[in-house]
């Protein structure tokens, strides 16, 4: 069911679309600039303000409950925004692999988040459509997200991988042909009659392709907190646009992050378990096809209480990083 006109949706697009022409003119500015720590903090702080803007809108203005829906557009953010500093991190590895220089990542970063947006625009409204059609894909979500937190407790971060061997890449390989050298910041060259893409391309193709995976399980864990469509994608998309500046202001401190991905594993399994909760009709009626009683209540944990444990469980996952490595530094 939309809450909202057609024309709040188009213009929230223009926003985004504003928004992103004034990122690529004032942060990262054309040509063969190297993004310092300084220009990177300041813009993840002018991020952050426009989406508590943001917020604050939802809260004057929402139609229907509207300081439930800032509430849960906060959560959202606040989820896809810690899912996403555990990704930034594998963009940095995918720019060491490939050799790209520090002033030539924020192009890549520009079209890969401009990529991200068109891709889960589309994943977030297949899933609103989705669950509101079958709301029990729900509790597929929250096992899903128990999968993926634990996951995150046994994933081996010395495993070696070769983000060549992407199938994307493999398959555009196979139709058209690459350089392996760099040519500043081009993503493709013309050698004689034939056009030849450059590894700065193939970094593109496989930020964008590691980014639909990502998606699997943020989307999913936005859901846990609204299913309001229009608070999922707006929560989704102000937390990716600030991704380019978040990154470099990360990528000088990535040492500091070592147990954040546990932080994120607990993120996962509280948001999966919040989700089962409330899908106990459901859970009851699989139990009944069995053959026994569960008699599961219904619980339904306040949007507010998400979002104190959200906030409390990344603090205290960045601080104990912190705490720990430090001493390492010395």
């Amino acid at each position: 069911m939309d809450i909202l006109p057609l024309w709040a949706w188009l213009l929230f697009y223009v926003l985004v679309f504003i928004m992103l022409i004034a990122d690529l003119k004032m942060f990262g500015k054309k040509g063969e600039h190297e993004v310092s720590i300084k220009e990177a903090l300041k813009m993840t702080g002018v991020w952050i303000g426009v989406s508590l803007v943001f917020c604050a809108g939802i809260y004057l203005l929402y139609p229907v409950e509207p300081h439930e829906k800032a509430m849960e557009f906060l959560a959202g953010y606040l989820i896809e925004k810690s899912l996403s500093m555990d990704n930034l991190f594998v963009f940095l590895m995918l720019f060491s692999f490939f050799g790209v220089d520090r002033k030539y990542q924020h192009e890549v970063l520009f079209w890969g988040i401009f990529g991200a947006l068109v891709l889960r625009s589309i994943f977030i409204f297949a899933g609103a459509a989705m669950v509101e059609q079958f709301e029990w894909v729900l509790g597929l979500f929250g096992l899903f997200l128990l999968y993926t937190g634990s996951k995150m407790f046994s994933h081996n971060e010395n495993e070696e991988t070769d983000p060549s061997k992407n199938i994307i890449v493999r398959l555009f390989k196979k139709f058209f042909p690459v350089t392996d050298q760099m040519h500043g910041e081009k993503f493709f060259i013309k050698e004689g009659k034939k056009r030849l893409a450059t590894p700065l391309f193939i970094t593109l193709l496989v930020i964008e392709t590691t980014d639909v995976a990502f998606a699997v399980d943020s989307i999913p864990a936005v859901f846990s907190v609204s299913r309001d469509p229009f608070i999922v994608l707006t929560s989704n998309i102000f937390a990716i646009l600030g991704l380019r500046a978040l990154y470099f202001a990360l990528a000088a401190v990535a040492k500091y992050f070592t147990y954040l991905k546990y932080g994120l594993g607990v993120i996962l399994i509280f948001v999966g378990i919040k989700m089962l909760l409330a899908m106990n009709e459901y859970i009851n009626a699989g139990a009944n096809w069995l053959g026994f009683d569960l008699n599961m209540p219904h619980i339904e944990i306040p949007t507010v209480w998400s979002l104190v444990f959200i906030f409390t469980t990344l603090i205290l996952s960045m601080g104990l990083s912190y705490l720990i490595s430090k001493p390492k530094q010395n």
